[in-house]
């Protein structure tokens, strides 16, 4: 064999251990199945629950960074946070909540206007709000929604009142349907009671 057929067939086998180690390498990169998405549902059919002609602006819920994520959270019985596999949420959960509790007002027909910061609106209040909790506590089996909320004079910018709202809703099992059906059900309480108290 000539010595330039001898490089041309060394070449040919780089080439390929090449190809096959890049393709090794895009295999290894899909990290496994793609995660279940859930969404979380703002509730309705709950009944008017008064009139105002407030204009409203729902600033996005604060939130430590653990749950400001698109994860679903399961807390253990020492208090550590780890994510649930195979399952997240359709967007980071404080935006879900944000437009969520928007859309719980609207189905109340609780004030007058509700919107999202920047909409084009003079709001006459604003309600700011903290994710405190939005997890699976695995040591009693349920589903746990924790956040506070203040309404604050938009122009004053003086905080009118403050309330801390909870629910725990009982899991059927710690997976992804779950998970998601037990956080779903708590928020709804949760919304539901913060819309009837922001009067």
């Amino acid at each position: 064999m000539t010595t330039e057929a001898f490089q041309t067939v060394m070449a040919r086998r780089s080439l390929r251990a090449l190809v096959l180690s890049a393709g090794l390498a895009l295999a290894g990169c899909g990290g496994g199945p793609t995660p279940t998405t859930f969404d979380l549902t703002a509730p309705s059919g709950f009944g008017r629950v008064g009139g105002s002609h407030a204009t409203m602006v729902v600033a996005r819920p604060t939130a430590v960074q653990t749950l400001d994520s698109d994860r679903v959270i399961v807390k253990d019985s020492s208090g550590a946070l780890s994510f649930l596999g195979g399952a997240q949420w359709a967007d980071q959960v404080p935006a879900l909540v944000q437009t969520r509790l928007i859309q719980t007002f609207e189905n109340a027909s609780r004030i007058g206007s509700v919107s999202a910061p920047g909409q084009g609106i003079t709001p006459s209040l604003q309600l700011v709000t903290d994710i405190r909790s939005f997890n699976i506590d695995a040591a009693s089996g349920t589903a746990v929604v924790e956040i506070t909320a203040k309404i604050v004079g938009d122009a004053s910018g003086r905080i009118q009142r403050a309330k801390l709202f909870s629910a725990r809703v009982p899991v059927a099992a710690v997976d992804g349907p779950g998970a998601a059906q037990a956080l779903d059900r708590a928020l709804s309480q949760v919304l539901i009671d913060i819309v009837r108290w922001a009067r």
